[in-house]
């Protein structure tokens, strides 16, 4: 069971993780419209995305994860893994992902007329 504190910092993580998808989001229509022609900012921009996709998706995945009261880290351990599960993501990306930066990319580029 969750508590009253465990389901704020869940709420508050969520909140953190849509701001920073809109943040990229802007970013891919930024590029989309023309601004920046580049294939490697095209490239970075769909890695980024595919990130902030993996790291939603797994946020949720930890969402009801408690921490082990004998080996966990407590309360700076639940404070904390919003950040673990961004590192998570970008090295998940980073090893190759799931192919959605590759996906954005060609989009990003074949809306530039690239």
């Amino acid at each position: 069971m969750i508590d009253g504190s465990s389901a704020l910092m869940a709420q508050a993580q969520i909140s953190a993780q849509s701001g920073r998808a809109s943040s990229i989001a802007s970013e891919v229509s930024a590029l989309g419209a023309g601004k920046t022609k580049t294939v490697e900012a095209a490239r970075e921009a769909g890695k980024k995305f595919e990130s902030m996709f993996l790291s939603q998706m797994l946020g949720h995945m930890f969402a009801g994860i408690q921490t082990d009261p004998n080996f966990g880290g407590g309360h700076g351990e639940t404070m904390f893994r919003s950040m673990m599960v961004d590192q998570y993501a970008q090295k998940m990306t980073s090893a190759g992902g799931l192919g959605i930066a590759d996906a954005v990319t060609r989009e990003i580029l074949k809306t530039q007329g690239a």
